[in-house]
């Protein structure tokens, strides 16, 4: 692990911050499936070999960084954000939501946590947030893993549930598969309706023989 993605935690450890929690999320854009997002508090200056962005490692080695995380964080908590929520308040709101259950989840309270990006709100601890804080700050990259991992297993899970959509393969995103599988089936009950009313507007605009400039 790279010394540097230490420099941030350690510009704010302090008498008053001595717990860190780095806080990411996995799946914002999908057209199915929940957000996921994970809250991880490693010991400082931890170094684990390899960690990263988790979209800048392959699976094999996510899977092995997610297990070394859990084996020794100081403390971890994944949570999600259902479909059905993500429709009810949308995509930024419902990450919120999953990164609040996250924090609430962990069985030490932080005295800061980083949030991957540049969008916070009131998670009723102190926060910073850090653009592109995967790939620069250990605990925000060690969050990044667990929640990606979490989800593409949760996918997979699903893939068993509805064969015909191919999760396992592209874990929900909008891919010409998955599109061609939404024309042949139509929507499965993980699907986001919201994410999807282009698509079924242009399907009827398209069955009814309607053409649309620009589409």
């Amino acid at each position: 692990m790279e010394r540097n993605l230490w420099e941030i935690e350690n510009s704010l450890y302090s008498d008053e911050i001595r717990l860190i929690a780095g806080v990411d999320e996995a799946g914002r854009g999908p057209l199915a499936g929940p957000v996921c997002a994970a809250a991880v508090i490693l010991p400082k200056d931890l170094e684990i070999p390899g960690l990263n962005d988790s979209k800048k490692l392959t699976e094999k080695k996510r899977d092995e960084l997610y297990d070394v995380i859990l084996e020794k964080a100081e403390a971890y908590s994944v949570a999600m954000a259902s479909e059905q929520e993500i429709d009810d308040i949308n995509i930024l709101q419902a990450t919120f939501l999953a990164m609040r259950r996250a924090l609430d989840g962990l069985s030490v309270r932080p005295d800061l946590a980083l949030i991957d990006g540049n969008r916070e709100t009131d998670f009723g601890l102190p926060v910073k947030t850090v653009i592109k804080g995967d790939s620069l700050s250990a605990n925000i990259a060690a969050a990044s893993i667990l929640a990606k991992v979490t989800r593409d297993r949760l996918m997979e899970e699903y893939d068993k549930q509805y064969p015909e959509y191919g999760f396992a393969v592209h874990k929900g995103y909008g891919t010409k598969r998955h599109y061609v599988a939404l024309d042949e089936h139509g929507q499965s009950p993980i699907h986001r309706k919201s994410f999807l009313k282009k698509y079924e507007a242009q399907k009827r605009a398209a069955e009814a023989g309607v053409f649309r400039p620009g589409e």
